[in-house]
Parts: C-alpha cells; structure tokens; sequence
C-alpha cells in the first residue's frame, strides 16, 4: 500500500508497483489533441457563448460530427469519456434552435410537404437520457455553452404544470428521458403537436446503454417516436453519443429503426498518460479496495472508486473514512441521493473538501466529474466500454491518471487477470439489441395503435415482423381490424401494460407494512427469489424481512430487521427445446441455438450467516410454477465422450452442472450481458437430445439476444471455460470457477475435477 506523503499519480504507481497484489500493468502515454476552425454555419451568436464558456476552437471529431448532422444524415459519435462530445451534438442543435439566426439540418424535412412541414414557427430538439440525474446534468452545460436566451426545459416525472407547458408549447431544446417521453409524450402526442410537429434533432446519449430488453423496449419508443413525428410534419435528425463500440453503425441503425447511421469514433482530444494497474486481493475486493481509497485519499489523490451496489458503495466508504489518517474526507455517492445531496457531493469533489468518493454507476453515467487523479473499480464492471468510461474519469489536465482495477472471486475477473491482453487489446463488446422480440413489439405496437391507428404503411417504421405481429394482435382481439387499419378499442392505456426497464410488465411493490410507505419495486420476472415470504431484502443498506408476498396484487409486506442471515433461493428447473433454428459441430458433439421452453419454480431457501455464510437450515415453500419461452444455446455431449472419460451418472451431472456455471460466470465476456441476465440447465440425458446437454438461455421472454451472442462465439466461450477450470488453484471448486452466487439449488451436485475434464474433452480449440 502508498503512504500518506505521496503527492503525485507517478510517486503513486510506483509505490503501488512494490505491492505483491500487482499483477499487471499497462501504461498509455499522454497525446495532444488535434483542432479546428468552426464551421463556417455555426452562428455568430453561437459561437460568441461557446467561446465566452472558454472553447476557442473545437477537436476535430466534434467538427465532424456537426457536420453530418448538419448534412441532415443520422450519426452516432463514439469516442472516450471527456472527449467533448457534448459539444459535438450541441454545436449543430444550437444552431438550429438557440441562434436569432436558425441554421437547420440540410434537407430539412425530406418527403414531407411543404405546408406540413413550415406549418410552425419553431425549431426544436429534443434530448433523451438513460437517467433523470443525466438529463439535468445537460441542463447545466446549456447554460454554461449556450446563449443566455436559449430556450432549455427538463421534462421528467418531478417536472410541475407549468414546466411541462413550458416544453409543450415553448421549449427550443427539452431534456427528457425514454420513460418519459413514453408514459407522458407519445400517448397524449395532440397536447404536443408543436414540439413534435417542430423537432429538427433527436439525441440519443449514452446509446450504448440501451441493450438486451431495455434496448428493446427503447428502440420501439423510438419507432413510435418517429412515426408520430412524421404524422406532425417532422422528420428529426437521430444524434447518438456512445462509448467505443464494435458495431456501432448496426446497433444505431437497429436502434433507430434506419438504413444508415454514420460514425465518427476517431478520438483527436487530448489525453494525459495513464497508468493500468490489476489488483489481486490479499483478501477480499471490498477490504483491498477500501485500503486504496483511504491510503490513495491520504497520499492527496483526489479519488474515485466504483462498486457495483449501493450497499458496498455505503460500507467501503464508511470503513475508508475509518482508516484515513489525514483528515481526508471519503463520501459515498449513489442512486436514490436527492439532487441536493449529489450536487453537493460532487461541489466538493471539485473544491478538494471531499478527497474520495466510493460510487455506484450512478456516478459513471455522465455527471460532471471528471479530471480525478485516480479511479479505483472494485470488480470488473462486466463490459470493456464499462471498463473504459469508468476508467476515463481519471486525468487531471496536464498530470498523469492512475487506474487500479481490483479483482473479484469470480470465474470472468480470474479469467481476464489471467489474460490481461484481454483487457487492453481487445475491441469493446458489440451491442446486443433484438427489437423484434415478439414480447416487446407486441406491446408497443398496441400502444401505437392507440397513439394512431396501424396500416401496412408502417411496415417503414417497424420492418418485415410488422404484419405478422399485427395479424397475431387482431387474432388476439387486442387490436380491432377495419379495412387495413387496426385500433385500439380498449378503455385502458397501452402504455400502462409497458415497463420499459423489464419485459415483464408490472413490478412488485415493496411496503412497510409498519407505514404504508413503498420502499423498493422488484422485478416481477424475479420476485419469487428476492420478495419470497421470509426472504431479507436489503434496499439502501437497510434489511427487511418479507412477511407476506401476494404476486396477484403486486406488492409484498415487509419489516424491518437485523436478522443475522441472509436468504438463498433453492428453485427446480426444466427446459424442452422447441425449435432448434441453428446448429454446427462442435468437438465430437455439437451446438445449437434456438427456442426453449423454461419452467421454474422457487421451491425453499437457505438461511445463511451473514458473517461466515454457514447455512443455519433450509425453509421449504410452495410458490407457483413459472413458464417462459425464451432463446437458449446449448452443447450436446455425445455418450462416447461420457464413456472416454468413466463418468458415472452422478459424477457427469457435477461436470455438467460445473461446466454450466463456469459457462454463465464468462459469457460477458463474450456478450455484453451480465449474469444476471442469463440463466442455465444442465442435465445427464435431455430428452430433446438423448444425450448429456448444457443449456444457458435468456433470463426474458422473448430472448435478449444474448445466448444468441454467445452461440455465435461458442468455441472461444467453451474454451475459456476449459482454461478457466484448468488454472483455478482450489480443489474442489469456488467462486473463482463453478460456485456461483444465482445456484438455484445452491451449488449442490457441483464436481469441478469433472468439469475440466468434460470440457477438455469436447473443446474444439484443444
């Protein structure tokens, strides 16, 4: 560990470098950014505000991508965290709607006609973020760039009467978010007729956040978003700001719903020097990561350090606080901080009064802290664009940034400290994005119908599974047919059945039942795990006892407790192929992708010591049989690799099990999913196969398009399993290989020696 003295990101790598918690380290030397002339139609007025800000001249890329915009051509900028591209959107929506002078988008409106389209004397953009905390952030920069007169209002759910009429009927530039624009906007789309019928620019920042079924979700809101603008008299412009991404071109066309999305992903911003550092623990992540930010904070680094919960954001901050030994203030900073309390946080970060601060990724999604000396990361984020933007927060002007990323007992982060060249020469993840799961298009096709009735002339909006979806809709009698058109007849809102952050409708509240008071949401796909009678819920650092779970009503009563345990799930779970759509050799076996049917069931849980994780007993329960037709990959072992290696029936469902978590606990490695977004069954002799089978499927209905990622890499992903069992040094499996924290039957029947030999055996790369 450094010592309080050190002074400077350099003293400090070096100090670190004595640590035999040092595995690795990769140093980026610093480069100078490359400018330019404003373009020539950027508005004096403009331009007077964005140079009185202190930019005198623009990076290149930030040029280029105005110019696009400007051409009237969707484009998505992909370059590193403080690289400008704010600006580089900013410069062509002030043009158009900040400026006495408005400089629009060239052709403005393509196909539309003349009287629809100058039938309004306003110019608009419109600006969609992941978080209400990023909208308001974009706020700020408007009027900190922006001529002072500038038209800017922030619509979220905390917006009053008058600031919605506001963004209604006046606004130049309004800042929103997906969820917004989807409950409010879209189905009351008359009450805004003059912004939509007026946009010129749509942003779409942090698009490479909007993957798996969020993805979706949002992609289909965008759908409805264009084709109501269309009916207004607009066609906008698509802007995309995203982390680096190896397809970004294809995941923006696919998230628009375009042909074409242009890309300019060469980064000419200057960049200090920076330093990689791949922490292995001498304990535990959370005690060496709460080690570094104290004695990085005491060494006068200003410091931030990411953590992937708000419990172990709370706890590492507290026990850092603890070990400071000059004074230094640590704070924690995550989601569900009222507004006052972050800008607080992050006042003081910037004044020096605060040294540290231990952050969920409420913190890495674009708020306004950037320039820190160094940046801690307690766990591979799951995703290399994570990684990087994480990363990206450290680098003061002029002085050299340090990076220490602090392995967890996991079999992905073993499995990349093992590989380093992973980390650093490796592209980032192509976005994973399926709009046409039937689950989400459904939904949303209802809810545009109710906007305004469907006809075969929105095939243009929602592409070749349009009409078979409309024909299961009709048949459904969830839409009325009339001619060619489809209505919504129903007296209830569409939108309401949609939750843009789950495929699985509505949520289950969580209430004290000492107040009333609802406390958290859980996922209903997941609710039989985590709100079970009895289980312990923590939420905000606090636990709570379920006492009653009644999924029909939607909620689950809870109290408040300090247990000393925390609960498991057990569940059962079978899966029945029912369409196999894609398959190819693999080793002596094969694989192959296609749809599955899943049938779970939550059937009791452990009660654990929350201090040495002994089980004290297991409670059985009779919860409800769940079924969900997903996509799934899977491996068929062949009875002669059974019979090479003499593995008995028990002895091949350890391996097989083993093999399926070690599987799972890497596929983000080769998808960029998490975990949690996947599921698994394995078993000795599937009845769809006849043979020992491996199946890791989609944790939604539908399919997420992850288990298809990870087929479309099978050889490598079966390889890194087989490495990974191979080099994990414990004897008889941990965290690091085949234990894994989602067991559904808590890593029972689990042989980790037969799990390497079962994957050397069929691996096609060996």
């Amino acid at each position: 560990m450094i010592v309080p003295s050190v002074l400077s990101t350099r003293d400090a790598v070096s100090r670190l470098l004595a640590s035999p918690q040092v595995v690795y380290l990769d140093h980026r030397e610093a480069a100078a950014g490359r400018t330019c002339e404003w373009p020539p139609w950027f508005p004096e007025d403009c331009r007077q505000a964005v140079e009185a800000a202190g930019i005198h001249r623009p990076w290149e890329h930030q040029a280029q991508f105005a110019e696009l915009a400007k051409a009237g051509r969707h484009a998505a900028i992909c370059t590193a965290t403080a690289s400008g591209k704010t600006l580089a959107y900013l410069l062509p929506i002030m043009a158009a709607t900040a400026s006495a002078a408005p400089v629009l988008p060239e052709p403005p409106t393509p196909d539309l006609p003349a009287s629809l389209r100058d039938r309004l004397h306003r110019n608009s953009a419109l600006y969609l973020a992941p978080t209400k905390a990023l909208a308001h952030d974009q706020e700020r920069v408007c009027r900190e760039v922006g001529p002072k007169d500038w038209l800017v209002s922030t619509l979220d759910g905390d917006s009053d009467d008058a600031e919605r009429r506001f963004a209604r009927e006046q606004a130049r530039y309004v800042l929103t978010n997906p969820d917004m624009l989807h409950r409010t906007v879209l189905p009351s789309h008359s009450r805004w007729a003059s912004l939509l019928g007026s946009l010129r620019y749509v942003v779409i920042d942090e698009a490479h956040r909007y993957r798996g079924v969020f993805g979706a979700h949002v992609a289909q809101v965008i759908r409805r978003l264009r084709r109501l603008c269309r009916m207004h008299g607009a066609d906008p412009v698509f802007l995309l700001s995203s982390a680096t991404s190896t397809n970004a071109a294809e995941a923006g066309a696919r998230l628009l719903g375009v042909e074409k999305v242009e890309v300019v992903d060469e980064d000419c911003s200057p960049h200090p020097g920076r330093d990689v550092i791949l922490w292995q623990p001498a304990e535990s992540v959370s005690n060496d990561a709460t080690g570094l930010v104290a004695d990085l904070a005491d060494a006068g680094l200003q410091t931030i350090c990411f953590v992937a919960s708000r419990s172990l954001a709370e706890v590492i901050s507290a026990h850092a606080q603890d070990r400071v030994t000059s004074g230094a203030r640590v704070a924690s900073y995550r989601a569900g901080y009222l507004p006052e309390d972050r800008r607080r946080i992050e006042a003081r970060l910037q004044d020096g009064s605060v040294r540290a601060v231990v952050a969920t990724n409420a913190l890495e999604l674009g708020v306004d802290i950037s320039g820190m000396d160094a940046v801690v990361i307690a766990g591979y984020p799951g995703r290399l664009s994570a990684l990087w933007q994480q990363a990206g927060r450290a680098g003061r002007s002029g002085h050299d940034a340090l990076v220490v990323l602090v392995a967890r007992e996991n079999p992905l982060d073993q499995y990349l400290f093992g590989h380093p060249e992973l980390l650093f020469s490796s592209s980032v993840e192509a976005t994973v994005l399926h709009p046409d799961n039937p689950y989400v298009l459904g939904p949303h096709l209802a809810a545009a119908a109710q906007e305004a009735y469907l006809s075969p002339a929105d095939e243009e909006f929602y592409g070749s599974a349009f009409t078979e979806m409309c024909d299961m809709l009709a048949g459904q009698h969830v839409l009325r047919r009339r001619g060619n058109r489809l209505f919504w007849t129903r007296p209830e809102r569409a939108v309401d059945a949609i939750d843009l952050r789950s495929a699985a409708g509505k949520g289950i509240d969580i209430v004290d039942m000492s107040t009333g008071r609802i406390i958290g949401v859980a996922d209903e796909a997941t609710a039989d795990r985590t709100v079970h009678p009895g289980a312990v819920y923590l939420h905000q650092g606090d636990q709570w006892l379920v006492d009653e779970y009644h999924p029909i009503e939607h909620h689950a009563l809870v109290h408040q407790d300090l247990p000393g345990y925390w609960t498991q799930p057990q569940s059962a779970s079978t899966v029945r192929i029912l369409r196999q759509e894609r398959r190819r050799d693999f080793g002596r076996g094969y694989v192959a992708y296609g749809q599955v049917e899943l049938t779970e069931q939550v059937v009791g849980y452990l009660r654990r010591d929350e201090i040495t994780n002994d089980v004290w007993d297991s409670v059985a329960l009779e919860m409800p049989t769940h079924t969900m037709i997903t996509k799934a990959c899977w491996w068929v072992i062949p009875d002669a690799v059974v019979d090479d290696l003499k593995l008995d029936a028990v002895h091949l469902a350890g391996a097989a099990h083993g093999a399926e978590h070690t599987a799972i606990g890497l596929l983000p490695m080769f998808s960029p999913c998490d975990r949690w977004d996947v599921g698994g069954v394995s078993t000795v002799m599937l009845p769809d196969t006849g043979a020992c089978t491996v199946v890791v499927h989609d944790g939604q209905a539908g399919g997420a398009g992850f288990a298809e990622a990870g087929f479309e890499r099978a050889e490598e992903w079966w390889h890194a399993a087989t490495v990974r069992l191979a080099q994990c040094p414990c004897e008889s499996g941990c965290p690091a290989c085949v234990v894994s924290p989602k067991c559904g039957n808590a890593n029972q029947m689990l042989d980790k020696a037969a799990a390497a030999a079962l994957t050397a055996a069929m691996d096609p790369l060996v």
